[in-house]
């Protein structure tokens, strides 16, 4: 049977509006279909990622005479053994010291109020800005348990969201060991679906992007770790407030490249502030020469490990992913615009010159 044309004078126009809303049900219901996946895709595209970031420590033991079943098994167990130690080590004192600082924040008001840099500030503020009389209104605010209880939904909520979270960082796991042990499979079936002409070509370009957002997102995962441990051994000598919270903030910055840094470490510096303007000062210029040995020692190395990917497309980039994904987005946004950048070089840029 011959398909229906729109300008067929003989087609039923009741035939051509069902099949025009049943297209249109059809686009809504994938739609949503999508949108109530979203977090199933997120897991799997984020322990795809992770996989992808473990492939070069696989590679490497590979290299040295260890079978690749081994140097999952080994990899996977590091792996593991790190999750543990975070959720044990770390996650208590954050949890701890985000109570103990939602516990203080009236106390933290009040104190700002009497220093006297607030004064001076306040005095020479323009337009008549009433900074104390915001400040007392935020420590009332948060004075109130029943407000306290309404953030974020109440505590079933939270509680809701806590077992979400654990229950998703369970899936990440377990879905990062099976790609990461099944990653050759997975990319040896997906140059399968390739036209054998074109096969070589796609393994290439795939080999390439996939090694470089691996290496990329080993080495960002490493220069987080770097600022965080830093950190938190930095802030606990000078006797910065909440420590812990504050290095796990400088660990979740230095995941988003170039700005993440700069925002974390303004946040901290503002947090010292809050106890003393010398104790500010002092982690100022710590995280100002921090901030010029990433940029001039360790960026440039991870930067290039991923593909030559200019500073004002990072910027766009991250800013782009952290709108649409916030962190996760961010995260992934250098490695989706190095891979892009990569198909535009081995792939638009020869088919353009193959016309002349």
């Amino acid at each position: 049977m011959s398909a229906i044309k729109i300008n067929d004078r003989n087609a039923n126009p009741f035939v051509i509006g069902f099949l025009g809303m049943l297209g249109a049900g059809l686009a809504y219901g994938l739609f949503h279909l999508v949108d109530d996946l979203a977090g199933v895709i997120v897991c799997i595209a984020c322990a795809l990622f992770l996989a992808l970031g473990l492939e070069p420590v696989i590679r490497f033991m590979t290299k040295r005479g260890i079978k690749r079943g081994w140097a999952v098994t080994i990899t996977s167990l590091a792996v593991v053994i790190a999750v543990a130690g975070v959720v044990l080590i770390v996650v208590p004192p954050v949890v701890r010291q985000v109570q103990q600082f939602i516990g203080n924040v009236p106390h933290i008001i009040d104190d700002i109020i009497r220093r006297p840099w607030f004064g001076k500030l306040e005095e020479n503020l323009p337009f008549g800005i009433d900074l104390n009389e915001g400040l007392e209104s935020a420590g009332v605010w948060f004075s109130d348990p029943a407000n306290l209880a309404n953030v974020g939904g109440g505590v079933l909520t939270i509680g809701a969201g806590v077992l979400t979270f654990t229950t998703n960082l369970i899936i990440v796991i377990i879905l990062t060991l099976y790609f990461a042990a099944g990653l050759p499979s997975i990319k040896s079936a997906f140059y399968r679906l390739m036209p054998a002409r074109k096969r070589e070509d796609v393994k290439d370009v795939t080999e390439e992007i996939t090694g470089s957002v691996g290496r990329y997102i080993l080495g960002q995962g490493a220069l987080a770790v770097t600022n965080g441990v830093l950190s938190a051994i930095f802030l606990t000598i000078i006797g910065a407030p909440l420590p812990a919270l504050l290095a796990f903030i400088a660990f979740l910055g230095s995941l988003i490249p170039l700005v993440g840094t700069i925002s974390a470490s303004i946040v901290i510096v503002l947090s010292c502030l809050m106890s003393s303007p010398t104790l500010a000062l002092i982690a100022a210029i710590y995280y100002l020469v921090y901030m010029q040995i990433e940029a001039y020692v360790f960026n440039p190395r991870i930067m290039k490990a991923v593909t030559d990917v200019p500073g004002p497309i990072v910027i766009i980039a991250a800013i782009a992913g952290a709108t649409l994904g916030g962190v996760l987005g961010a995260v992934a946004s250098v490695p989706v615009a190095a891979s892009l950048l990569i198909i535009y070089r081995k792939v638009v840029i020869p088919h353009q010159d193959a016309k002349k």
